[in-house]
């Protein structure tokens, strides 16, 4: 891979992880409600999920889910719902570090890691980088330049929505905000189902 291709996809990895997206509504929910140290585990589960994700659709997945559409149906419903159900935690979240339930917690590692195998963004975003970028003079390094400028680019990315969230706590401390915020941030999310569902 050239260096003005690894260039292309470090900015496509920029534009794409940075844009407003079912993770960076969560991490922005998640700055708000839990402040930014209690997110990271959070942040770095996107990067490291995604990470996997990606290698996994430059080694071979995308295929398997293009000759078994069934597969790619359920993973979609799998997907979908959880997203929703992402998305009401967020909308019924009172107070900051709680939630209408109580006991509220932000995502985990493994959690958010897990997330991106069923996020629609995040599978546009891998099938689209590998596609565009990798090469097939030379398949495995390609894929694996391609997931490194994610890792190098992602972290950074996300933390923003996470820093914004933090930076609004003081302003949403008034709890009636704070309800608003997060059914705005949950309607949010639930809109990033639109483009799979057409």
């Amino acid at each position: 891979m050239s260096l003005e291709v690894f260039i292309a996809v470090v900015i496509f990895a920029f534009v794409s992880s940075v844009t407003p997206g079912p993770n960076n509504f969560m991490l922005l929910a998640s700055g708000v409600n839990f402040g930014f140290r209690r997110t990271v585990p959070h942040m770095f589960g996107i990067a490291g999920g995604f990470c996997s994700l990606l290698l996994a659709v430059g080694f071979g997945l995308g295929a398997v889910l293009k000759a078994y559409p069934e597969l790619h149906l359920a993973l979609k419903i799998a997907g979908g719902a959880y997203l929703l159900y992402l998305a009401w935690r967020i909308a019924a979240s009172r107070t900051l570090g709680q939630s209408a339930g109580g006991g509220a917690r932000p995502m985990r590692f493994v959690e958010a890691a897990a997330f991106q195998w069923v996020n629609p963004k995040a599978w546009v975003m891998a099938v689209t980088a590998m596609a565009l970028y990798t090469s097939p003079d030379a398949p495995f390094l390609s894929v694996v330049l391609v997931a490194a400028a994610f890792v190098i680019v992602n972290f950074p990315s996300v933390s923003v929505w996470a820093g914004f969230g933090t930076a609004l706590r003081g302003y949403l401390s008034d709890p009636v905000r704070l309800k608003w915020f997060n059914i705005a941030m949950g309607l949010a999310l639930a809109a990033t189902l639109w483009p799979m569902l057409r």
